[in-house]
């Protein structure tokens, strides 16, 4: 479908550990945030997609979450559409949004992305993660996991996962090691991803963590699973972002002289395919590309899924803007700082301004919003005028459950 859709406003909380706020804070918050920077009041509202991961698990609300957070601010009435996605539940909730306000369904949309997962019983944020595989195969992938840090000699990705650490940090450490073993990638490369991360991160009054880290603070830190230090994984947090979309029309009404276009957004499910196939990422981002009739040479800033160091890495080579095996060579060039060629992550991405795993993905797109209209304050990319957000999760096999690629240019 050709997207005709317009971000009118945008908002979103500072991520943290909120532990006085629960969803209809977090979710309120942002959404009045957005409804006053688009212009528009909440009874205009004619829809609302609402991306939620872990509720269900952390807090115990389940089937209605959207039309609770959405009731508690006088939204009511209106379709509510709650999306479960894993970590891809805002994107997902921004591109049925995108694609309702496309079809002429809605002139006024609402896309909300909001998570709670930290809780006084840490095994209860782990295991909204352990929940986002096949929980009917969970023994055989850790065992699976345990397996291959032995022989590799990884002591600590031997034990813990899923029990003092998200699961999913030893999915990418067993990631990363093939990685490294494969082309020559070094820990000091991905230290060099946390290093650039920390410094956009710092200039970023809504990101978790502001404390700038060098190469060596990074390979200092504790181990979690190796090759991974503390700061090559991104922190469980809490939060809200959210998203207004309207049509090309309305936007018009309202008088936006400089609109921010969602000009691609493409969803995927992984598969099963070979090792050397084609993913998720490499698949979303080529259709993406296509429909938005660009090519990675004209992006002009990309927020990506960086939910440890090494998945950044990755995913410069399968949004194209290095070859496969050559991410650490494009670390190792300073091209993804502000100020070099291709700006990657100046929110901080997920390292440093947090994973609220419902709110990520929305949380990009304000980010990215925000540096199309050129008010990003110390962390402006200059002449932004194209914008990528990659934003996935879950697992199956040896992909991804959820992918999501959105472009938006003004």
């Amino acid at each position: 479908m050709k997207l005709r859709a317009v971000i009118a406003g945008v908002g979103m909380t500072k991520f943290g550990k909120h532990p006085e706020s629960g969803l209809k804070a977090l979710g309120g918050e942002a959404v009045k945030v957005a409804l006053s920077d688009a212009g528009i009041d909440l009874r205009e509202l004619e829809v609302a997609y609402v991306g939620n991961a872990a509720a269900g698990l952390v807090t115990g609300q389940e089937s209605i979450r959207g039309q609770v957070i959405l009731r508690s601010l006088g939204i009511g009435r209106i379709p509510v559409v709650n999306v479960e996605n894993a970590c891809a539940s805002a994107s997902t909730a921004l591109q049925q949004a995108c694609a309702a306000v496309s079809a002429g369904q809605y002139e006024v949309a609402l896309a909300l992305g909001v998570e709670k997962l930290t809780h006084p019983d840490k095994a209860r944020s782990f295991a909204a993660f352990s929940g986002a595989v096949d929980v009917e195969a969970l023994a055989g992938i850790l065992a699976q996991l345990r397996r291959a840090a032995e022989e590799g000699g990884a002591r600590s990705a031997s034990t813990g996962a899923g029990e003092k650490r998200s699961m999913f940090m030893d999915l990418y450490a067993a990631a990363a090691r093939a990685h490294m073993k494969q082309y020559g990638t070094t820990v000091e490369q991905f230290a060099g991803i946390v290093a650039k991360n920390s410094h956009h991160g710092s200039m970023n009054p809504r990101a978790q963590l502001c404390e700038r880290l060098s190469v060596a603070d990074v390979l200092a830190a504790p181990m979690v699973a190796e090759p991974l230090t503390r700061p090559m994984c991104s922190p469980i947090g809490d939060g809200g972002a959210a998203a207004v979309i309207v049509s090309m029309r309305r936007a018009r009404q309202l008088g936006i002289r400089r609109p921010v276009r969602v000009i691609s957004s493409v969803l995927h499910s992984g598969w099963d395919h070979r090792v050397e196939d084609a993913g998720t990422v490499e698949v979303c981002a080529r259709e993406a590309y296509e429909e938005a009739g660009i090519g990675p040479n004209e992006l002009h800033v990309i927020e990506c899924h960086d939910a440890t160091a090494p998945a950044e890495l990755m995913t410069y080579e399968s949004l194209g803007l290095c070859g496969k095996g050559e991410g650490g060579k494009l670390v190792d060039s300073h091209a993804t700082w502000l100020g070099g060629a291709i700006p990657v992550n100046p929110s901080g991405g997920l390292l440093r301004k947090g994973h609220p795993v419902g709110a990520t993905g929305l949380a990009q797109i304000v980010e990215l919003t925000e540096q199309l209209r050129g008010c990003s304050g110390p962390r402006q990319v200059h002449h932004a005028k194209v914008g990528l957000a990659q934003n996935g999760g879950g697992n199956i096999g040896i992909d991804a459950a959820a992918m999501c690629v959105t472009i938006l240019a003004v």
